[in-house]
C-alpha cells in the first residue's frame, strides 16, 4: 500500500460528527450535502466526494439522505445545446423517442421502447449513470403510442426539464433533462422527419 497516500486523501469520520469533508476525499458510504447550497450526493464505499455540480463548492457534510431538506434546491440551470446534437438527430432513421447524452466523453443515443425505462445508478437501470449525483432509482420514463412522460422516482436531487424541477412531465421534442450532473436531450422523430445519414453517432436500444 506504499504510496497510496499520494493518490487519495483518506479521512475517517466517526459517528455523530458533522465534520466538513473536502472534494476528492474518500469519506465512506453515505449521504453528504454541499455546505454552500445543500446539494446532496449519495456515496458508495470507494467513491470520492465530488465537487458540487450545482454550485461548484468543494466542502460537504455527512447527512442523512432521509428527512432533511436542502438549504437551497438545485437549480437545474439550462445549458447550451451541444454541437453534436444536430448530428445525432440526423443519424436517426426510425421514428420514435430518443435520449441523447454524453457519458465518459462519448455521445450515446438511446431509443425509448414502449413501456417503462428506468434511469439511475442501480445495476437494474436501463440507462445507468454510475455517479454519486445520481440516485439508484432516479427517474422513470414511460412511452406509449408516441407520448413520452418522465417521472421523478423519489430521487435525492430531483429531475429537471428545461430548468424546472418536475414530478411528472410530458416530454416534447428538444426538451433538456438534468439527471444529477448529466444533461440529456429528448428527440422525438416523427414519420417524414428521418433522413438516412452516416454512422458517426452510435445508438443503443433499451430492452
Amino acid at each position: 500500500m506504499a504510496g497510496l497516500e499520494k493518490l487519495v486523501r483518506i479521512r475517517t469520520i466517526f459517528g455523530g460528527e458533522s465534520e466538513t469533508v473536502p472534494a476528492g476525499t474518500l469519506a465512506g458510504a453515505g449521504g453528504f450535502r454541499c455546505e454552500g447550497c445543500g446539494y446532496a450526493v449519495a456515496l458508495q464505499e470507494l467513491d470520492e466526494v465530488p465537487a458540487c455540480p450545482n454550485c461548484g463548492g468543494e466542502d460537504f457534510r455527512r447527512a442523512s439522505i432521509f428527512g432533511e431538506r436542502s438549504a437551497a434546491e438545485p437549480t437545474g440551470l439550462l445549458v447550451e445545446t451541444p454541437d453534436w446534437l444536430d448530428e445525432a438527430r440526423e443519424a436517426l432513421v426510425t421514428p420514435g423517442g430518443y435520449l441523447a447524452f454524453e457519458d465518459d466523453e462519448r455521445v450515446r443515443v438511446v431509443a425509448l421502447q414502449e413501456g417503462w425505462t428506468r434511469v439511475g445508478r442501480s445495476l437494474s437501470a436501463h440507462i445507468r449513470f454510475d455517479d454519486p449525483t445520481v440516485s439508484r432509482r432516479h427517474a422513470l420514463i414511460h412511452s406509449l403510442e408516441g407520448a413520452v412522460r418522465i417521472l421523478d422516482d423519489r430521487s435525492l436531487n430531483g429531475v429537471f426539464v428545461n430548468g424546472a424541477r418536475v414530478d411528472m412531465r410530458e416530454l416534447e421534442d428538444g426538451d433538456h433533462i438534468a439527471i444529477g450532473r448529466f444533461q440529456l436531450h429528448f428527440i422525438s422523430l416523427r414519420e417524414g422527419d428521418a433522413e438516412p445519414a452516416g454512422d458517426s453517432v452510435g445508438s443503443a436500444a433499451v430492452g
